[in-house]
């Protein structure tokens, strides 16, 4: 039925390959292509006899927009699936509108050098206007939206969990459960344990970057930013149990207050543990979490591209990653003129995970919303040309994808909130 290129051979994009893979009535055909093809035949290699999906390889490096452009006009693809880094975002986004091909991603853009005069020009003076000082933001991918409209062209950003999933539990909270909503809380919880004394459970640049800037919230239509994990909570999660998390700024309020106008407050939280937190903040007092070039013994390098390297691989963690996440959104509103909280949530177990798709549970809730996302657009659930995030979208063909293929919800309609 459909051609799909994916991008990437990570983590995450393994785990949206094998679920693509057992959708094959809709995934008939897929391309997997990476700067390292040998990666891509391995998986492909992994994949063979197992499903009906015919799988090819390409190499390719995301940075450069003509070599995009001459994968996607070689295999002709029905979408371009995104998996690869947050930094390579606008090279794909602009190959797709060169070949006329439906685009999506699972992370907005970032850059990967945040000292671009540039680049630095644009983000400050972001930082003034809307008053958070993130380095990622969906201005960049936004300023697509014309010409993907114009283009009668479909572009789908943040189709992970957090954000995609957590945006799908608000519309469908919007549509089914309130008539309007107050305050919106995400909680992301992992409590699982891969016996590392320091690991990142994603990619280690993207990761680090984002737990160590200030963090930030919506409240009364403006942006409020404190020091990083300054605020700090405690709560007691469905199967996990009771975790320590902060406050941190993340993508989807952004788009969450401008598609759900009359949210007072909206706030996104993450469970860490005291080790971690403590290794952080050591490599980032000595410059280990840096992405400022530096010179060592005759070579440029990147300090927390170094340390990326030092750390394990976050799609080495499966076998060793015991416990479960828990990662949802509790609502405060009204319904038919009455006070009405509300939580909806997923439980995904680590080891569960790996038996499934030898990946750990961080990389299985991107990577199934990635392929339950891909499978909206192939199917014609999610057709409206433009640049769209999750909510704008009909949540309950997606949530029910969700259900059916690995991460089903669980709601509560009287939760414990978050002070």
């Amino acid at each position: 039925m459909s051609k799909v290129l994916v991008i990437g051979c990570g983590g995450v994009a393994s785990v949206a390959i094998r679920k693509c893979c057992q959708v094959s009535e809709v995934f008939t055909e897929l391309c997997i292509a990476s700067r390292t093809k040998e990666k891509c035949d391995a998986l492909a290699a992994d994949l063979a006899g197992k499903t009906a999906t015919k799988i090819t390889t390409a190499q390719v490096d995301a940075d450069d927009v003509q070599q995009v452009i001459d994968l996607i006009r070689s295999y002709q693809p029905d979408l371009v699936m995104n998996i690869a880094l947050p930094y390579q975002d606008l090279t794909i986004m602009d190959a797709c509108l060169a070949c006329g091909v439906n685009y999506m991603d699972t992370a907005n853009y970032e850059p990967e050098d945040t000292d671009d005069p540039a680049w630095r020009e644009i983000y400050e003076k972001r930082c003034q206007e809307k008053g958070f000082s993130a380095y990622f933001d969906y201005s960049w991918q936004w300023a697509y939206r014309e010409k993907f409209e114009k283009a009668g062209l479909t572009a789908l950003l943040g189709c992970g969990f957090d954000p995609g999933v957590t945006q799908a539990y608000c519309a469908y909270a919007k549509k089914h459960e309130f008539d309007t909503i107050d305050t919106i809380d995400i909680l992301d919880c992992n409590g699982g344990d891969h016996g590392y004394p320091f690991a990142t459970n994603f990619n280690p640049e993207v990761n680090l970057r984002e737990v160590s800037a200030p963090g930030s919230y919506w409240e009364d239509g403006h942006w409020v930013e404190i020091p990083a994990m300054s605020i700090k909570r405690e709560y007691d999660f469905d199967q996990v149990g009771q975790k320590d998390m902060y406050l941190l700024h993340h993508e989807e309020i952004e788009s969450l207050a401008e598609n759900i106008p009359e949210v007072k407050r909206i706030r996104f939280f993450m469970t860490f543990g005291q080790s971690y937190l403590t290794h952080m903040k050591c490599l980032e007092n000595v410059g280990m979490l840096s992405t400022t070039p530096i010179e060592f013994e005759g070579h440029e390098i990147v300090p927390i591209k170094f340390l990326k390297a030092l750390l394990p691989d976050p799609a080495s963690l499966g076998p060793r990653t015991h416990g479960k996440t828990n990662i949802g959104c509790i609502f405060t509103g009204k319904k038919d003129g009455k006070d009405k909280t509300y939580y909806i949530y997923n439980v995904c177990d680590h080891q569960e995970c790996y038996r499934e798709v030898a990946s750990q549970a961080i990389s299985y809730t991107t990577g199934v919303p990635a392929m339950c996302g891909a499978l909206m657009l192939l199917t014609g659930k999610w057709t409206t040309p433009g640049v769209h995030t999750v909510e704008e979208f009909d949540p309950d063909p997606f949530l029910d994808a969700l259900d059916r293929y690995g991460l089903p919800r669980s709601e509560s309609h009287n939760p414990v909130l978050v002070k």
